[in-house]
């Protein structure tokens, strides 16, 4: 029987050599992004001063997930991986250098803002199922879920640098460098995408009927159709973090140390989750996670003091990593990898529902009664879904 997955090293995949490459030049690629993230949603914020057009960086993101997961889930289980993911990250260094030039030209418009996030969301969609199918297929069974927990780590060392860094520059030179700066940021990966060649996938199933084969099979599994929903419901309530964040602190380097504060808790959750899951269920990390995380979201708006504030996210930082990588490594683990970049998808379909769903419906509450307010309903959401997966069977342990 091979060990159980949370008995793996942290760093046992960093073993294999092409997860290796991959995961050092996605954590540069994620760095880019980080700090392209923050400019996007902090332009938005300063200029419009409101709590719906704000959230709708957040909704433009991630609209294109539930447009486009499942159409990218088929191709990703249909065609040659590193030539979708060569395109799909090709098509967001295009539109990083399009932010790059609306920004040095001096315009900003908003509308304009939001389509380039909404392209770079579609570039981003078409690229999640094919990646996480990739690198969960490099690396044995049993190290899957250390390798979720590694790609956890990677995007958050980035979320640690990125919006401290991007707040610095922000102020500096403006929104046009850390654009083109995640551009740049995409060159490794698709050098390696260039080089990785490999027997390209049998194009067996249409993309019309992948995406009736998706449903049905992630469907037809009860414990997965808990997951999608648990999964769906969790991101819809921790969309107000993201989505009204920008407009807590009117100071760029503020919201930057915040940001990168929620990466620093999720840079040391690597550390602290293997101790976590060697003396705990899936579900009680899960449901655990979630306490800590909407605790911090009901008491974020209230804090006296920056550092005090700054401490909470760190701890919240850690919880919403166990909420993440406990849900990715489940859902990764769920189905063969002849299947599993489009089941993945449904996955991904049900965060991006969520998160796009609660970016919205968040801001439009911050906007009729105040941002706080907002913060600590979402909060009380968060606890109550805590105490349903605590309360659940424990589905996370058998998917």
């Amino acid at each position: 029987m091979p060990p159980k997955p949370h008995a793996v090293p942290l760093c046992q995949p960093l073993r294999h050599a092409r997860f290796r490459q991959l995961w050092l030049a996605n954590m540069l690629s994620n760095l880019g992004s980080r700090m392209q993230a923050f400019a996007a949603a902090w332009q938005i914020a300063t200029l419009s001063h409101s709590p719906q057009l704000t959230a709708l960086v957040q909704t433009a993101t991630w609209a294109p997930m539930l447009l486009f997961a499942l159409p990218a889930g088929v191709l990703a289980d249909t065609l040659h991986r590193p030539t979708l993911l060569f395109r799909s990250n090709a098509v967001m260094a295009l539109t990083a250098v399009a932010m790059a030039l609306l920004a040095y030209d001096g315009r900003q418009p908003l509308p304009a803002l939001l389509l380039l996030t909404f392209i770079m969301g579609a570039g981003l969609a078409f690229t999640m199922p094919a990646w996480q199918a990739s690198m969960s297929s490099l690396v044995p069974p049993q190290e899957i879920e250390a390798a979720a927990t590694l790609n956890n780590m990677s995007y958050n060392l980035a979320a640690l640098a990125g919006p401290a860094l991007g707040g610095v520059l922000y102020q500096l030179a403006g929104a046009g460098p850390l654009y083109l700066l995640n551009a740049l940021s995409f060159g490794a990966l698709l050098w390696i995408y260039r080089r990785w060649r490999t027997t390209p996938a049998p194009r067996t199933a249409a993309v019309s009927h992948g995406m009736g084969s998706a449903l049905r099979i992630s469907w037809a599994s009860a414990r997965y159709r808990a997951l999608l929903s648990y999964a769906m419901a969790i991101f819809f309530v921790s969309a107000a973090f993201a989505a009204l964040l920008p407009l807590l602190h009117r100071d760029a380097a503020t919201y930057g140390a915040l940001m990168g504060a929620l990466g620093a808790g999720a840079v040391l959750a690597a550390f602290v989750l293997p101790l976590a899951r060697r003396h705990a269920a899936r579900r009680v990390v899960l449901a655990g996670g979630l306490g800590i995380h909407g605790g911090m979201l009901m008491t974020i708006g209230l804090a006296a003091s920056q550092p005090l504030r700054l401490a909470m996210v760190v701890v919240g930082g850690v919880a919403w990593s166990a909420i993440v990588t406990t849900l990715n490594g489940a859902a990764q683990q769920a189905f063969p990898d002849a299947v599993r970049a489009r089941t993945l998808s449904v996955h991904i379909l049900a965060i991006a529902a969520g998160q796009t769903a609660g970016s919205a419906a968040w801001g439009m509450l911050a906007g009729y009664c105040g941002i706080v307010p907002a913060l600590t309903t979402a909060g009380l959401a968060t606890l109550a879904c805590a105490g349903l997966i605590a309360c659940s069977k424990d589905f996370l342990e058998t998917v």
